[in-house]
């Protein structure tokens, strides 16, 4: 990948769930640090830690399920809808204001037209520090969605082939 980017065939480098220390070993051996990387980023899942790691070596965060794959009763929670009302915005709305207001890429995933006009209606308000942070406070500190440090999920990644 490196020589594929010195030699100007590829535009960046990313990577996939690579947490703090997989990607501070990364970073630290490498000739090219990875432009992005891409995590599950959600109000349940904030990952501070990680955002500020990809901070320090200059990594872009680009969320995955910003949306919390609609666990939690992400589109209609108490703490995302009144904040919404606020700004006559969704509780999905200011769920993904969240994120991107934190530094984080989101591409929110839909298959509904005016859904995906909605995730891209949150550029006319802006959350304030107090709203910020009633929203960190909803994190559980691991994801519900996949334990990427669970040999099964090892197994089923790996699973998967790009080619013969």
């Amino acid at each position: 990948m490196e020589e594929l980017y010195n030699e100007g065939k590829i535009r960046a480098i990313g990577v996939c769930n690579f947490y703090p220390e997989r990607l501070a070993d990364l970073c630290v051996n490498a000739k090219v640090v990875p432009m992005v990387n891409q995590v599950e980023l959600h109000p349940f899942f904030a990952q501070g830690d990680a955002l500020e790691n990809m901070k320090n070596f200059g990594v872009q965060p680009e969320a995955w399920g910003p949306l919390a794959e609609g666990k939690h009763g992400i589109f209609t929670h108490p703490v995302l809808t009144e904040i919404g009302k606020k700004y006559d915005k969704t509780a999905a709305q200011v769920a993904l204001r969240w994120n991107t207001q934190r530094g984080v890429v989101i591409i929110p995933k839909s298959t509904h037209i005016e859904r995906m006009e909605e995730n891209l209606n949150i550029w006319d308000f802006k959350l304030t520090d107090e709203e910020m942070s009633a929203i960190a406070k909803l994190d559980l500190g691991h994801s519900e969605i996949v334990d990427h440090s669970s040999p099964e999920t090892a197994k089923w990644l790996n699973g998967w082939k790009i080619h013969d």
